[in-house]
């Protein structure tokens, strides 16, 4: 078969990588990274939306010597190893509101201006647009790419406890359950990565760093490997700004996806409010070709702007994509842990079929589709590649068992009994513990019909690029 995806239209890159893991959940992310981190020789590139330096990486279970607390981590790592440069690129508007939850201007304001760890942020980017992907880089030799930021609550397990006392934040409040997903990838792949963490680092600063040489091995000790020697597309959203051209490699992707996709699309996001993504879905519930959707959603947006303008924006596309789906194969849910508390949905899948997989920073909205800076990687099964077919097709079902609170093997096995995914998840799903809950449907008020899919939070392009865009992603 064919791939799908093309460099220049849907990738930017398709490097090889020898390792790839997927890992699920911020308590297995921040253990893995600060296990790597320990093992770094030369180089460490931090590139993120938000970091906080008080957060815990292994709540109670550091044994090495090493501190736990990220601030104090990265401080005893600069002073041990004298080789070692550690730099961290940081949305600027994210300072702010750093300061502004209290966290201790000591780190940020002496990583701002210190030699051993470097602390930078980016504002080379439009009014109101975030810079969003997530890169952790070390010696060029390991990446990790996904949607985890390492700031405040977004630690949790796959367990997703309620009142679970390790979740609370440096303040002492208590913190909801939480879902989220990365990748940690080795070889040609996470020097691409590197590349990129470069580029926007010069991008940010107009310093270029310099070629990192290493013998290390920083791969975690004890993170298992999913893929082995596969191709890893690298797929980017960075918004026209000064010399940057528009590049909305992930949208064609994702569009790829819908498009190519035959049996299955399950997709995990913190938001469902693209339209032009609503629409491509829509267009193919239509058809009679069998194909199920399912769209795993937190319950509702934080915060008073983000639930006018994103779950607004929600309930207008869901709607538009119910009234496609006349074969009742959409289905967009929310997860709940075993006391019914909802568990906010961080994580930026897409699985289409058991044939591709693509996890990254970038959410199912406007802004991760033009205006701010993303990054996903995607592997993609070819013909022939049964092994990497079936690990897809695992992770995915591991994903819906951690929704459902049963095993893997469960939702194999309901699959082949009902040939529907749909259908695994309705014979599993539970109404009295841990499970999966339709998103509400309701009607708008005047002022969520206002905020919906408006500019305001959620903008789409940069002023003009959409128009010069319309040819190359279909747009009428």
């Amino acid at each position: 078969m064919t791939s799908i995806f093309r460099e220049g239209e849907t990738l930017w890159r398709r490097p090889h990588a020898d390792r790839v893991a997927v890992i699920v959940d911020a308590a297995e992310f921040f253990k893995h990274a600060r296990n790597a981190m320990l093992k770094a020789e030369r180089s460490i590139i931090m590139i993120g939306w938000d970091f906080d330096s008080r957060i815990d990486l292994v709540p109670g279970k550091a044994t090495d010597g090493a501190p736990e607390k990220l601030g104090r981590f990265l401080n005893w790592l600069s002073k041990r190893r004298e080789d070692l440069d550690i730099r961290i690129l940081k949305w600027d508007v994210g300072l702010v509101s750093s300061i502004t939850r209290g966290e201790t201007p000591f780190y940020l304001l002496r990583w701002l201006f210190s030699k051993r760890v470097q602390l930078k942020l980016d504002s080379a980017h439009p009014p109101l647009s975030a810079h969003h992907m997530k890169l952790l880089v070390i010696d060029n030799k390991i990446a990790f790419c996904g949607g985890i930021d390492m700031t405040v609550g977004r630690w949790d397990t796959r367990d997703h406890l309620d009142q679970d006392k390790r979740r609370r934040s440096p303040m002492g409040f208590a913190q909801g359950p939480w879902h989220d997903a990365t990748t940690c990838l080795s070889g040609d792949a996470a020097a691409a990565l590197s590349d990129l963490a470069g580029i926007r680092w010069e991008h940010a600063t107009h310093e270029k760093l310099d070629v990192v040489e290493a013998s290390s091995d920083p791969w975690p000790d004890e993170l298992e490997v999913d893929f082995r020697n596969v191709a890893v597309g690298i797929a980017r959203t960075l918004p026209e700004y000064d010399e940057q051209p528009q590049v909305s490699e992930i949208e064609a992707a994702k569009l790829a996806m819908i498009k190519g996709a035959t049996k299955t699309l399950y997709i995990e996001s913190q938001y469902f409010a693209s339209r032009i993504i609503a629409e491509a879905i829509a267009k193919r519930l239509e058809a009679d070709d069998g194909l199920e959707v399912v769209v795993i959603n937190p319950e509702g947006a934080e915060g008073w702007l983000e639930a006018k303008a994103m779950d607004s924006a929600r309930i207008r596309l869901a709607k538009l994509v119910q009234a496609a789906d006349r074969h009742g194969r959409f289905r967009l849910l929310y997860p709940v842990n075993d006391k019914r508390t909802s568990i906010y949905v961080h994580a930026k899948i897409m699985i289409a079929d058991d044939r591709i997989l693509k996890l990254g920073s970038a959410n199912l909205n406007n802004r991760s589709m033009g205006y701010d800076t993303e990054c996903d990687v995607i592997i993609e099964a070819g013909d022939g590649d049964d092994a990497v077919s079936a690990t897809i097709t695992r992770l995915r079902n591991e994903l819906i068992a951690e929704h459902l609170g049963c095993d893997a093997s469960e939702i194999a096995r309901q699959m082949d009994e009902h040939g529907s995914l749909i259908q695994a998840i309705d014979a599993l799903n539970k109404t009295d513990r841990r499970g999966l809950v339709a998103v509400k449907m309701r009607d708008l008020t005047a002022d969520e019909e206002m905020f919906a899919e408006s500019d305001v939070a959620d903008p789409e392009r940069p002023t003009g690029v959409a128009k010069r865009l319309s040819g190359y992603i279909g747009i009428s």
